[in-house]
């Protein structure tokens, strides 16, 4: 293995794998670096190779570390651009910052035990407000994640990203070309300082290229400042359209997120984040690495205009800007289910202390008609009280679980548990520490009910929901006094 924080030489030609290299930002940087570097693109489905990209797709879920830690080997530097804000299984229950914790964690423990000498991480702007939006807060916590391992990581902070295929670029162009008449509420007045995905792109390299030995976060940003408003009326001028803009003095973002995805078409899961970040005013604090790097910023029109040539291209070209609308990976996971609860962990505990609490739990919790058979190897039987019938069976990997910050058990029979030849990832139940020990994930992953989905939704699925939070009160009185 390599050694631990060794700097790579500038202008270093390693290997780069690429965490959501068919993403917007990059599907860009795989083909800005395909040529120059040997690249490891890292994807849930990998698409066919193209004859003219010379790139080696691995098929990688970030919800598996297995799975990441195989996707990795080989990889001198890594590049993180992943983002959970949709749905990944047919029946997701839990938040997507806790989805994005988990991806973000299980990548870190793989680039160390791969040898990665360095992480790159594209998040977004953190203003200085303590009561950070969900969205806002889930960017600092992956970067956190990234940074809590033995591998170095250079995190790029930035706000609007202005390319075909942006989120929030696409969503705020949407608007514009759809709406006649805009109104404007409180937030549209808060600052933004949007960058062009060009120097996104440059700035990604040249951290590859001046790896740094420690974990180091910068903030990017072209050099216009302005608020939304402008942001939309500049838009407006760019595209040649005659908008009418108006100040309305609603406050909150919910009647605006329901108004926005009605007229943008975009799905609630992802216009919510995006619309609750908008109350801060995102600015850098200062554009020390674009100094550094020669990368002053295009100009904010000169962007747009780029932006709106590349999407029409694109279009004409017959490729879609926004490919992961029909994803094919969608239905390998299209009857399967992902639930992720967050619970606070009792000072001084560790996740191999909650895992063993679980059984008893339950036991105690459901004791009038569920029985939990705890064997000498971990190994766990929920079967009805009086009953011989095995509901869930729980299987100890030992070889998965050697750190007490993360306990996994296969679940490999049971009536309530469907059995198939998969593709993905073993069914599992998963209890795992993150954020510094404090914060408890349980995970189950790639588990598929032999319930009828209509059944499952209304029973299963609800009484699991109600366990896990009487499990988090139950961990919480277990916490001794004085601690």
């Amino acid at each position: 293995m390599r050694r631990r924080g060794a700097r790579l030489k500038v202008g270093a030609r390693g290997t780069v794998a690429i965490a959501g290299a068919t993403g917007f930002v990059g599907r860009a940087l795989t083909a800005a670096l395909a040529g120059r570097r040997r690249v490891i693109g890292l994807a849930r489905h990998p698409p066919h190779p193209a004859p003219d990209l010379p790139v080696e797709w691995r098929r990688c879920d970030l919800f598996s570390l297995l799975q990441c830690e195989a996707a990795l080997q080989g990889a001198e530097q890594a590049v993180y651009l992943v983002h959970s804000m949709l749905p990944s299984a047919h029946l997701t229950q839990g938040f997507f910052q806790d989805f994005d914790l988990i991806c973000a964690d299980n990548f870190a423990r793989a680039a160390a035990q791969a040898g990665v000498r360095q992480i790159v991480y594209l998040g977004g702007l953190i203003p200085d407000d303590q009561a950070l939006s969900v969205h806002l807060r889930s960017r600092l916590e992956v970067e956190k994640t990234l940074a809590s391992g033995d591998v170095p990581v250079t995190a790029l902070r930035a706000s609007i990203i202005v390319g075909p295929g942006g989120s929030s670029y696409r969503m705020f162009r949407a608007l514009v070309a759809r709406a006649p008449v805009i109104p404007c509420p409180p937030w549209s007045r808060n600052l933004t300082q949007p960058i062009a995905l060009d120097d996104v792109l440059a700035l990604l390299i040249y951290c590859l290229e001046h790896p740094a030995s420690q974990s180091r976060s910068w903030d990017i940003g072209s050099a216009d400042v302005m608020t939304y408003r402008q942001l939309l009326e500049r838009t407006a001028v760019l595209l040649g359209l005659k908008r009418r803009f108006f100040s309305v003095a609603v406050p909150g973002t919910f009647w605006c997120r329901s108004w926005l995805g009605l007229v943008t078409g975009a799905s609630q899961a992802l216009v919510a984040p995006l619309i609750e970040s908008v109350r801060h005013s995102m600015v850098c604090r200062d554009r020390r690495l674009q100094e550094a790097a020669s990368v002053p910023g295009i100009p904010f029109d000169v962007a747009v205009r780029a932006a709106t040539a590349r999407g029409q291209a694109l279009t004409r070209m017959g490729r879609d800007p926004h490919p992961l609308r029909h994803a094919p990976w969608r239905e390998l996971y299209r009857y399967d289910v992902r639930s992720i609860q967050r619970l606070d962990l009792p000072s001084g505990r560790t996740a191999r202390w909650a895992a063993e609490q679980y059984g008893a739990f339950l036991g105690r919790r459901f004791r009038w008609v569920l029985r939990a058979d705890v064997d000498s190897g971990r190994n766990v039987r929920f079967r009805l009280v009086g009953s011989r019938l095995c509901l869930v069976e729980l299987t100890f990997a030992q070889d998965r679980s050697q750190s007490d910050s993360r306990q996994v058990f296969y679940i490999t029979g049971g009536a309530l548990v469907r059995r198939v030849q998969r593709v993905t990832g073993r069914p599992r139940l998963e209890f795992r520490q993150v954020l510094g020990g404090r914060i408890l994930l349980v995970g189950i992953h790639d588990y598929r009910p032999a319930l009828p989905w209509p059944l499952y939704s209304l029973t299963q699925a609800v009484i699991h929901l109600r366990a896990m939070r009487a499990f988090g009160r139950y961990l919480a009185a277990l916490q001794s006094p004085g601690e």
